[in-house]
């Protein structure tokens, strides 16, 4: 109790001489305030470019299925008029594969063969010894035309019987020139034949 009295008596003594104004006072003085500034966060980085839109595909043109009639089947069933025990003897063979087309044949080609025309030939000379002689006589000849229509080589196959006749005859027939064979429309080399007739007239 005695601390309670002793309490107020100062407490008292404090509010008559100014010791709360003084504290008031102090409390009074100027505080200072400082304005701070908020801390603003970094912009967000720029979103990226939306994805381009997806183009569908147009859809297919419709065709309207083609409209078919199928026949109907008959209603009633196909009756079986005989009956028969015996087994078949032979197999029934399948139907047959039709066969496969022959293998076409190369072309072959074109050959002409040469012209022998004796009539634009100059006559072979007559052998004087011959004539002198009375020799006459036939000789056959096998010769080569050359692509160029002259004569490249010639030999007797048939004599006339008289030597300076079957010369002769080959003499003149190296002077002729006539029109070579030839092969899908190119001159090539070929033998021909021919015979000289010597007659006394």
């Amino acid at each position: 109790m005695a601390a309670v009295v002793v309490f107020h008596i100062i407490l008292g003594y404090a509010l008559v001489n100014g010791l709360a104004r003084k504290i008031v006072e102090v409390v009074k003085a100027p505080l200072e305030t400082k304005i701070i500034e908020e801390v603003k966060p970094p912009p967000p980085d720029k979103p990226p470019p939306p994805p381009p839109p997806k183009l569908a595909a147009p859809p297919p043109p419709y065709i309207p299925p083609p409209e078919i009639q199928i026949a109907a089947p008959p209603t009633q069933a196909p009756t079986i008029t005989a009956v028969t025990q015996v087994k078949p003897t032979q197999p029934i063979a399948p139907p047959s594969r039709p066969a496969p087309p022959a293998p076409a044949k190369p072309r072959e080609p074109v050959r002409v063969p040469a012209v022998v025309d004796a009539t634009a030939c100059e006559k072979p000379v007559y052998p004087a010894a011959s004539v002198r002689a009375n020799e006459t006589g036939v000789v056959r000849l096998n010769f080569l035309i050359d692509v160029d229509g002259k004569i490249l080589e010639s030999k007797v196959e048939r004599s006339s019987g008289f030597r300076r006749l079957d010369d002769a005859a080959r003499i003149g027939l190296g002077l002729c020139k006539f029109k070579p064979a030839t092969v899908d429309g190119k001159p090539e080399r070929q033998w021909a034949r021919i015979e000289y007739e010597w007659k006394l007239e």
